[in-house]
């Protein structure tokens, strides 16, 4: 089951809030969880079991945990843990990628398994570990009641492609949370934009990319066709998962759940720096806090720290060389900078600075998107005028001409235009009226149009529901 679906829509998310409400407050957590198991089987009944057992290990390793942290019990049950959660995404994540490899490089014939990869295991694996770990490092205490543990870690909302909302986060909210019509109105408007941004914007971006970048079409793209596909798929992959950001944040506030943004205009960046602090802040953050200052580097470990982060940070998009690479990529320049440092950069012109790390972005974009090192090759070339084609042609032309509706509100949707309307609805209680109306009225004509679509449309799942 995807958000984006008439039937989540206007059945499955209708039918949980009015279970939801209807319940009494001690009864809300357990038809959440009910919710949240019928949703992930929905999808994935086969692996439900796995996230069963997670869950119940988890809930017990913390427990033994913050019984005495200080314990040999504690320290094995740490190991524990992670060993179970991160061996399981590692069996069914990368055992074929590795074997293939070592085939490969040392001329064998192991067969390679072909495991189905459990939806959502990338995102519950990292929040089971960043619950136990800080249980060991005391920043939280243990679950004591399992249902609240339960409802933690299959709470359907953040399941399949987060936001990566960490157990420090939702403690509270567990055992007590108020939701009141504000919260239920900011959270339908949120699922709304967030809808929209996939269905009306995202999807149809996909289908320049297509054009322009799948099926080998990249080894027949100008220059500029090369960068116009590239810039367009990044736009794609921002609206696809940002849109889901922005449902699964505006579900849980209709639920009382208050969760903490996972993108703020990336493209607004001024550095590489800037700009992964902006995008898929719950992994960004995740990483920097589990992994970046691990002690194994020695005096090192800054820059060794670094470059582990954002090796696991490619890993963990993808059993595929050209994640790894892409992520080395984005660790090279993040080095650069911070080798630099924020002084001299901010000494350098604005205008320089955008250019810079926009060219930057779109070419990681570009490496992000193929997995195949000969359309990789294929696509560098002809962005950086080598691939024998020219700098532009009809079908570029044609396709600006055709989207340029299109491309138009994509680019506007880059920038935080929504906080304007906001800001004068601070100041005033007649544009407060008047704008909350306009709001309404441009929410419902987002989600009519985005249902239409969605009648006819071909299915094109949530970008990240693959990683």
């Amino acid at each position: 089951m995807v958000f984006s679906s008439l039937f989540f829509l206007y059945l499955f998310l209708p039918l949980s809030l009015i279970a939801y409400y209807v319940a009494k407050p001690r009864y809300r957590n357990a038809v959440l969880i009910v919710c949240s198991l019928v949703f992930y089987a929905w999808g994935e009944p086969v692996f439900i079991w796995l996230l069963l057992m997670s869950t119940l290990l988890n809930y017990l390793f913390g427990r033994l945990i913050s019984a005495d942290p200080e314990s040999r019990t504690a320290k094995v049950s740490l190991v524990l843990s992670l060993v179970f959660h991160l061996g399981m995404l590692i069996l069914f994540k990368y055992t074929g990628f590795f074997i293939e490899n070592l085939n490969n490089w040392f001329s064998l014939s192991i067969p390679v398994p072909n495991f189905p990869l459990p939806i959502g295991i990338s995102f519950y694996t990292f929040r089971a570990v960043s619950y136990i770990v800080d249980c060991y490092w005391g920043k939280v205490e243990a679950e004591q009641k399992f249902s609240r543990f339960l409802l933690y870690m299959t709470f359907f909302p953040v399941i399949m492609q987060g936001p990566i909302a960490r157990y420090e986060t939702m403690q509270n909210q567990l055992a007590v949370r108020r939701c009141n019509p504000s919260d239920l109105y900011e959270g339908m408007m949120r699922v709304i934009i967030g809808l929209g941004k996939k269905v009306i914007i995202a999807d149809n971006l996909g289908n320049i990319v297509d054009q322009f970048l799948a099926n080998g079409n990249i080894e027949q793209q100008t220059t500029l066709g090369a960068w116009y596909g590239v810039i367009v798929y990044a736009m794609q992959i921002y609206f696809d998962f940002s849109g889901y950001s922005d449902m699964a944040i505006g579900i849980a506030r209709m639920m009382g759940f208050q969760l903490e943004e996972n993108f703020r205009h990336p493209f607004l960046c001024k550095d590489i720096t800037e700009f992964w602090q902006r995008w898929h802040i719950s992994l960004g953050t995740f990483f920097r806090d589990y992994v970046l200052y691990i002690p194994i580097f020695g005096k090192r470990r800054k820059y060794g720290g670094l470059f582990l982060v954002w090796f696991c940070t490619g890993l963990w998009h993808g059993a595929s060389w050209n994640f790894i690479l892409w992520g080395l990529y984005y660790g090279l320049f993040i080095l650069i900078e911070l080798l630099i440092g924020k002084k001299r950069i901010k000494k350098i012109p604005l205008v320089i600075r955008h250019i810079y790390n926009k060219i930057v972005i779109v070419v990681g974009f570009g490496i992000f998107y193929f997995e195949d090192f000969g359309q990789l090759g294929a696509c560098l070339k002809c962005m950086f005028g080598f691939g024998g084609h020219g700098l532009t042609d009809a079908v570029l032309q044609t396709s600006i001409m055709t989207n340029v509706f299109l491309l138009v509100i994509a680019l506007i949707g880059c920038f935080p235009i929504l906080e304007l309307p906001k800001r004068a609805m601070q100041k005033s209680p007649g544009a407060y009226l008047t704008l909350s109306v306009c709001g309404t009225i441009l929410a419902a004509v987002i989600l009519i149009v985005s249902s239409i679509l969605l009648v006819n449309a071909t299915n094109r799942p949530f970008l990240y529901l693959r990683f």
